[in-house]
């Protein structure tokens, strides 16, 4: 990913916070021929691993031998900017379009578990991640022990280990003030708040 230095987040607490708050990302490895595969996956980020797991049926995890390298995209909001919101087109006219968001890839080498109990770690960890907050959180100890067993034979665990992390908030932060303030009005009057609150902080 592309990252100029004025849209660089080195805050690693801040994209550990933005991949929890997002909850999914779309993991892209390469089989031994080179193509790609991209599967978007519930993820959890604990220490320096992700962890997440595929459906059995699904081919990708065959095609990942281990210690292959990966890469997991997390996107966060995102939105068009047309030049007609900047003050510099009625000065100059030079202005194009761009496309403002928020994301973090993070890189690592990929492995994968067959084994009953890291998969129940796993589908424990990442049910606890979004049951918490609930009132009456479900758990996978509400479940007979026997189905649980069953579904965990329907899916294939995948870890990442973190060794790169990109963050990238690119909310028009190279734009003039006055460029910028017409963007965030631009999406106000679309009412795009999430958008136009980015902008204001420049934040993932």
């Amino acid at each position: 990913m592309y990252v100029p230095h004025f849209n660089r987040v080195d805050d690693l607490d801040a994209a550990r916070a933005f991949v929890h708050a997002a909850s999914v990302g779309l993991l892209v490895t390469a089989g031994a021929d080179g193509v790609p595969d991209a599967t978007l996956l519930p993820i959890l980020w604990e220490g320096d691993r992700i962890i997440a797991h595929f459906a059995r049926a699904n081919e990708h995890w065959k095609r990942i031998a281990d210690g292959t390298p990966g890469l997991v995209v997390v996107s966060g909001p995102d939105a068009y900017v047309t030049p007609s919101w900047y003050a510099a087109k009625a000065e100059h006219g030079k202005v194009v379009p761009t496309w403002n968001y928020s994301a973090v890839q993070l890189r690592g080498p990929v492995t994968v578990h067959d084994d009953v109990e890291w998969l129940r770690d796993a589908v424990t960890a990442l049910t606890v991640r979004h049951e918490a907050s609930r009132s009456d959180p479900w758990a996978v100890t509400d479940v007979p022990e026997k189905y649980v067993a069953g579904q965990l034979q329907a899916i294939v665990g995948v870890e990442l280990r973190v060794e790169q992390v990109d963050a990238k908030a690119k909310w028009s932060q190279n734009q003039s003030d006055a460029d910028r303030a017409g963007v965030v009005a631009g999406y106000e009057a679309e009412h795009r708040m999430d958008a136009a609150s980015h902008m204001r902080d420049g934040s993932l």
